[in-house]
Parts: structure tokens; C-alpha cells; sequence
């Protein structure tokens, strides 16, 4: 990755495994849909704790559930 980190946002694949929007997803976790684009997209340099613990008790899930580590290269 450009930023010199290779965490990757599996939002997009939880999302349809529930049948949920980003807007929805917003709504249930009370952040902005912006934000959570910034972090479906894999253009977050940060995530907040809380917005991360948001988002799991939205999805019902765990954090490694939502980040993941692609490998060097």
C-alpha cells in the first residue's frame, strides 16, 4: 500500500453478508457515511476505537471481523 501499511476494510464483504447499506450501516453506529467510505475504501490512515466498536455492535462482530493484514509485497 502507498501509506506504508497493508491493513485492509472487509466493510464492502460484510455489508452484503448482511444486506445492509453503508447508509444503514451509518445510521445503526451513529458515524458518517463519509468516514465509513474513507474506511470501506481503504483510504483511512486512523480508526477511532470508539468508531471501531461502533461499527462491530452494528454488524454484530468482531474487530479482526472488519480489519485485515494483506501480505508484504
Amino acid at each position: 500500500m502507498s501509506d506504508g501499511h497493508r491493513i485492509l476494510c472487509r466493510l464492502d464483504s460484510l455489508l452484503a453478508a448482511r444486506g445492509m447499506t453503508l447508509t444503514e450501516l451509518a445510521d445503526r453506529a451513529g458515524v458518517s457515511v463519509v468516514n465509513l467510505s474513507v474506511l470501506k475504501n481503504d483510504r483511512a490512515r486512523a480508526v477511532r476505537f470508539s468508531t471501531l466498536t461502533a461499527v462491530c455492535d452494528a454488524l454484530g462482530c468482531r474487530p479482526g471481523d472488519v480489519l485485515d493484514l494483506a501480505p508484504p509485497g
